[in-house]
């Protein structure tokens, strides 16, 4: 049962989107009802999450509509995990700069090669915009 169907002055509205292939424009106007849709990853990509996080999380929606598409009273899959979904895929390639700040013996760095450090990794991250 729907909120709205529950309570009295509850009401369903949505933001309006004009859609054309993959790019969504969110037109800035509610509309009354539901939506049966989620702009959530388009959302995410407007705010600069990383193409990496954007990628993998339209494979994991793709998998949850696939399962939603299962045949009426047909068993779910045995192999389905029911847990919390990894939002980076096993088979994505390591950042080298992750694996060279897990390199790095912090311990070993003077306060000055440390901020060195960390400049050098702020300017190449801004690179990479």
């Amino acid at each position: 049962m729907q909120l709205p169907e529950r309570l009295q002055h509850a009401r369903n509205f949505n933001v309006a989107v004009q859609e054309s292939g993959d790019t969504v424009l969110f037109l800035h106007r509610l509309e009354p009802g539901g939506t049966n849709r989620s702009y959530g990853i388009h959302v995410g990509q407007l705010a600069g999450l990383p193409t990496m996080v954007v990628s993998r999380a339209k494979e994991i929606l793709s998998a949850l509509e696939g399962e939603h598409r299962m045949v009426p009273g047909a068993p779910p899959s045995a192999s389905r995990d029911p847990g919390q979904l990894a939002l980076f895929s096993e088979a994505s390639v390591p950042d080298p700069m992750v694996e060279e700040l897990r390199s790095i013996d912090v311990n070993s760095l003077t306060p000055l090669e440390a901020l060195n450090r960390l400049a050098d990794f702020q300017r190449r991250v801004g690179e990479r915009k």
